[in-house]
């Protein structure tokens, strides 16, 4: 297997979950973004193949219709014959996600729902594929090409989470287990790669939130950010603050759970250029 028949199995992977889908989705494509270096041998060598992840977000439908999708996507998949890694999802969560893989390939594939609006229950379907290693051909264009990108990714990666862990620092407040949505992610558009960083506190009092979010506010002013305070009609102030240096967009919003939502977008371009 090469790039090329990796990128189109993993097409072939999302359109026989999303082709039959009602309603009918528009395909996001987020990226096909390579994830660096395999685990290693069995025999304890090194490894140098290499292994692809494809991710598109199910886009045009009311985010209601988000826990559908996730389970039209599996059950597709089933009907295909591909295993669950572990064992089926609850569905009375309102935000589920499906986790399998395809015999005898081993492509893996997951279809989840990240919350849009956790109070309405809605929620926004993705589906991502990731094609098992495979060795890249010696000195192409196109493994050169996705080395840099790695390298690009890793960079950018390290910052968001190096600004991500200064706001956990200033909030002065436990986060929790990273909920559907959140964690580590990339995307793609028109104007280039981005790293996307997203987590939650632990639930806060009114006064808990308003003193965390004065705290997070003069980390912000105080480490060079331009930061914008706009309100959102009910409750503390949303922040949303810009990083001068290395472009990066900060959101600190308190949630009607009483949590902190904090997202982090790192331009992966752009860091590279400012580590240079």
């Amino acid at each position: 297997m090469d790039q090329k028949q990796a990128a189109e199995r993993a097409e072939e992977i999302v359109h026989e979950a999303v082709d039959g889908m009602s309603p009918k989705p528009t395909l996001k494509r987020t990226g096909l973004r390579p994830l660096g270096a395999c685990v290693a041998r069995d025999d304890g060598g090194s490894d140098d193949r290499v292994q692809y992840r494809l991710t598109y977000q199910l886009t045009g439908v009311p985010g209601s219709k988000a826990k559908t999708l996730v389970r039209q996507a599996r059950d597709a998949w089933v009907k295909l014959g591909y295993k669950f890694q572990s064992s089926d999802t609850d569905w009375s969560n309102p935000f589920p996600s499906v986790s399998m893989r395809t015999e005898p390939d081993d492509f893996w594939m997951t279809a989840l729902t990240g919350v849009v609006d956790r109070a309405k229950g809605e929620g926004l379907a993705a589906i991502s594929v990731t094609s098992p290693c495979f060795a890249p051909s010696s000195g192409s264009a196109a493994d050169s090409a996705a080395l840099q990108y790695t390298q690009v990714d890793e960079r950018a990666e390290h910052r968001a989470l190096d600004h991500s862990s200064r706001i956990y620092d200033a909030l002065h407040a436990r986060h929790v287990l990273a909920q559907e949505g959140e964690g580590l992610s990339t995307y793609q558009d028109s104007e280039g790669a981005y790293v996307h960083h997203a987590w939650s506190t632990q639930p806060l009092t009114e006064e808990e939130s308003v003193r965390a979010m004065d705290r997070v506010k003069t980390y912000f002013e105080t480490a060079g950010w331009t930061v914008r305070p706009f309100s959102t009609g009910a409750g503390v102030p949303v922040i949303v603050a810009r990083h001068g240096q290395d472009g990066s967009i900060a959101q600190v919003a308190p949630s009607t759970t009483g949590a902190v939502r904090v997202a982090v977008t790192t331009p992966a371009a752009r860091a590279e250029s400012a580590s240079a």
